[in-house]
């Protein structure tokens, strides 16, 4: 699998309104001056940088109804979903640079609708400390960007889940979690109901990153068609990636990302991408988008020595 020629287009969502710690607005911006373009060209892949799109300010208010600023981050939701519609369409390979976790709703309905149009199977790679499957009666906050794997199943409000167009094109079996480590009391229990694939951190720990992506990338690959990969920036250790509102310890050493991005690549499945939750008020002279920005490029083919054909891809 190579993307070489292939064309990735950037598309900036510079927004905190799904979340209540300020500062993922600031994201896209991190990456661009980490870099994100150059490492990407280096790797013989064409780049189109589509600047950011625009939407309502935070307004910092609280719950009603269950959530946090419904009607902006709808608004925001709508503004992605048609940018990445526009660029699947063309042939190119959207990566959406957030901003909060939430707005992943606009981007994975539309990567949804455009796998149903084209009769495409779809699977979702859910990096995360988090499982963002809370509803009304189990968030603690009414925060959206703890609700877009639960919204994008269907589960929420009308003007969110009303995203993915005519026939549902995603459920909760389309969902193959890693990295998870923190999950609120209720929410437990609605995750191991669901039919999602979770591989928690417990899961990595004992058994190691390569035999869980191994497994993980197996279920893509049975279903085959489109896998799009959205990354939390809170996926990794707190230790390497400080610049992230909702940091939790234990989460994947340097090595142990780079070889979960080495092996998605390898697997030649990822028609899309988001890197969602990269906070610069909290980082360390930008040091979490430099290490996101290398992760990125493992994502694309950058690897230690050539190798001619990887053990793990179909090609």
């Amino acid at each position: 699998m190579t993307y070489a020629g292939r064309t990735v287009a950037l598309i900036g969502a510079p927004t905190d309104v799904g979340a209540e710690r300020r500062g993922a607005s600031m994201g896209p911006e991190a990456l661009r001056v980490a870099g994100i373009a150059a490492m990407i060209q280096r790797l013989e892949i064409n780049v189109e940088d589509l600047g950011n799109l625009s939407g309502p300010g935070n307004p910092s208010n609280g719950p009603v109804d269950g959530y946090r600023h419904l009607s902006e981050v709808t608004t925001w939701c709508q503004e992605v979903y048609a940018a990445v519609g526009v660029m699947l369409n063309s042939g190119k390979l959207p990566l959406i640079m957030g901003g909060d976790h939430s707005i992943s709703i606009g981007s994975i309905s539309s990567v949804a609708d455009y796998c149903r149009r084209e009769d495409i199977p779809l699977s979702v790679l859910w990096l995360d400390a988090h499982a963002d499957f809370n509803t009304p009666k189990s968030t603690p906050t009414g925060n959206l960007h703890g609700m877009p794997v639960s919204v994008l199943c269907g589960i929420g409000p009308s003007d969110l889940t009303g995203l993915v167009q005519l026939d549902r094109a995603i459920n909760s079996s389309t969902f193959i979690q890693i990295g998870i480590r923190s999950v609120d009391h209720i929410e437990k229990n609605a995750v191991v109901e669901s039919e999602m694939s979770v591989f928690d951190m417990r899961t990595v720990d004992e058994r190691g990153m390569r035999s869980v992506m191994t497994d993980a990338l197996a279920i893509a690959a049975r279903r085959g068609g489109h896998l799009h990969v959205s990354l939390d920036v809170d996926f990794l250790d707190p230790e390497i990636a400080p610049g992230t509102g909702t940091p939790v310890p234990g989460g994947p050493n340097y090595r142990e990302a780079q070889l979960c991005m080495e092996m998605i690549y390898d697997s030649g499945l990822m028609g899309s991408l988001d890197i969602m939750e990269l906070n610069p008020a909290d980082d360390i002279r930008n040091k979490t988008a430099q290490l996101v920005v290398e992760l990125v490029g493992s994502l694309f083919g950058e690897q230690i020595l050539a190798r001619h054909k990887s053990p793990y891809s179909k090609n």
